[in-house]
């Protein structure tokens, strides 16, 4: 089923929304109008039944090209501090909408993923490169600083501090095989293997428990700024929330029978 989006591509089948940006021409650069629908979008995602994973896919061999040059970068230099701050904030706000969305986001990555576009991926749960996979921060080389939409914090979580201090600090771009060893991409495959590998996790995702995976999406953002002993408590809480499902009686009861569990997400 295709959703009606304006400024990028989405369709939802059996669980599953494959969102795609629609500029492959560009390289898929991201807009004023795209930052928003897209923040706008995944804000509403923890309200809706029909999604149980997102995969972010790539769309004429590439992933994303960051902020379009024409459409945003030259209008940038033109506005006010307030305007600016509008901006920054709104574009640090499709991150915390991904964060928040309740729903596991696997971002799969072909060819250009720089600027935005790899603070996109850096964003999502699980990411899948191809050999030709390249993600830059590029943010330095255009005259501004590394911290961008939540980079400074994220970035060293999943790849390290020193790792991502170089490429903060030098914008260049990281390979498939460096992302991969360091811990940024999951997996790298062959480029016309990527959009099945994508999708075959989603669909493992989506059969799987919804609520477990919504309170492991929670957790997993909540607990960075928690104590262990807080942690270790909000998970106890946690946990015993999810004991209170259906699913979890389903699990119990196939186990017995010796059957699959069919997931319902309630």
């Amino acid at each position: 089923m295709t959703i009606d989006t304006t400024h990028f591509r989405c369709q939802i089948e059996d669980g599953i929304a494959t969102l795609r940006l629609d500029r492959p021409d560009r390289k898929n650069p991201l807009t004023f109008d795209s930052y928003a629908e897209l923040r706008d979008w995944f804000r509403a995602l923890p309200y809706r039944d029909d999604v149980k994973a997102v995969v972010f896919g790539s769309n004429g061999g590439n992933f994303c090209s960051g902020g379009d040059v024409h459409d945003i970068i030259g209008p940038l230099t033109k506005m006010t501090m307030k305007e600016l701050l509008a901006f920054t904030r709104m574009t640090g706000d499709l991150v915390k909408a991904m964060i928040h969305c309740g729903v596991p986001v696997i971002a799969a990555a072909d060819g250009v993923c720089v600027g935005a576009g790899a603070i996109v991926a850096m964003a999502s749960d699980l990411r899948i490169a191809t050999p030709d996979t390249k993600a830059a921060f590029l943010f330095t080389r255009v005259g501004l600083a590394g911290c961008d939409m939540g980079a400074c914090a994220m970035l060293p979580r999943i790849i390290g501090q020193g790792r991502a201090a170089e490429l903060l600090y030098t914008g260049r771009a990281m390979s498939a095989d460096e992302g991969s060893a360091w811990g940024f991409w999951n997996k790298v495959v062959d480029a016309d293997a990527l959009e099945a590998e994508a999708q075959a996790m989603a669909r493992r995702i989506a059969d799987g428990p919804n609520f477990g995976h919504m309170m492991t999406k929670t957790m997993l953002n909540q607990e960075w700024s928690m104590s262990l002993d807080q942690a270790i408590e909000a998970e106890a809480q946690a946990q015993a929330i999810c004991m209170q499902t259906e699913d979890f009686t389903r699990a119990y009861n196939a186990f017995v029978a010796k059957e699959k569990p069919v997931f319902q997400g309630d």
